[in-house]
């Protein structure tokens, strides 16, 4: 792989920046409009399947990447984009295709609201504890001089406090949350979608064939993302509900959290704005496409299977 990716970088001026945190904060708060406090009780009543789940997303796909980055052994950018990805919380559209699949679809709220929450402290630890094993990746945070408690205070405010407002307003408000639900993720989804097209829009002299293996590389990741969290459920003997729902939560990250860090504190580094913007597109295409397959089939048909 071209190691000019490495010298890419794409810039953002200060107001740029801080539109898309404010725009991954209201997305934040309209998925915290479709959570309660049950589906946090829902853990600790039936725990196995969503420990089994949250430790797979904060805990071995971390682990599991760090390994997939030593046998593929890309550029710098590109290795610590990975991790940075693997370290982030699942993805909100990850409830939706899990409803598609017909998989436990409490079950993936559950894990997303708990991963969401665990960001605040597991996405920092997780990227400064692996990337730090690995000689390119330590040079490129100790060159930025990343700052744990400022990612801490960002996630904070990304994350965590759009998380709770929403909440709130959903006990306050409920029938109120829920006309505008559905508006704020489509107007987010929106407006985040074409700020990213306009940022890559602006780079295009950069969007040569030489980035086009990181696709091949986020595919790669993906797919062992998905694979990881099937595996972990069925070895533990988890209903097809509860294998299809963890698969797909540990393959759809927030991607869209990743590229806010990168912009945040790696100014914009080429590789790895480059990874957070493939997975971004591709864990839908994957997702999709796998839960379109798994609705045609009944969870009871998938087990009495094997599947």
């Amino acid at each position: 792989m071209d190691y000019s990716l490495d010298a890419i970088t794409l810039n953002f001026q200060p107001g740029n920046l801080l539109a898309l945190n404010i725009i991954l904060a209201l997305l934040m708060f309209a998925v915290a409009l479709d959570l309660k406090p049950e589906d946090f009780r829902a853990v600790a009543r039936a725990p196995k399947g969503p420990l089994a789940g949250i430790a797979t997303q904060l805990l071995l796909l971390p682990a599991a990447t760090f390994v997939l980055v030593q046998l593929i052994d890309p550029i710098p950018s590109v290795k610590l984009g990975m991790m940075l990805v693997a370290a982030c919380p699942g993805g909100n559209v990850s409830n939706f295709l899990v409803w598609l699949a017909r998989g436990n679809t409490a079950l993936s709220v559950s894990m997303t609201a708990v991963t969401s929450c665990a960001a605040v402290v597991m996405t920092p630890l997780n990227l400064a504890f692996w990337a730090s094993l690995d000689p390119d990746t330590r040079a490129l945070l100790a060159e930025v001089a990343i700052d744990p408690a400022r990612v801490f205070v960002t996630i904070l405010l990304i994350l965590a406090l759009p998380l709770a407002a929403g909440m709130l307003l959903r006990s306050r408000l409920p029938d109120f949350s829920a006309r505008i639900q559905r508006p704020m993720r489509m107007i987010g989804g929106v407006i985040f979608l074409g700020f990213i097209v306009v940022a890559f829009y602006n780079a295009r002299e950069y969007l040569t064939i030489d980035i086009l293996p990181v696709l091949g590389i986020v595919i790669i990741h993906n797919a062992m993302a998905i694979s990881l969290g099937y595996a972990v459920a069925r070895s533990l003997g988890l209903p097809s509900r509860d294998r299809r729902a963890i698969s797909l939560e540990v393959g759809v990250q927030n991607s869209g959290l990743g590229l806010a860090l990168i912009f945040n504190f790696f100014a914009g580094l080429g590789g790895m704005a480059i990874v957070a913007a493939w997975w971004g597109t591709w864990h839908l295409v994957g997702g999709f496409t796998i839960a379109m397959i798994w609705s045609r089939f009944k969870p009871e048909q998938e087990s009495n299977s094997h599947a």
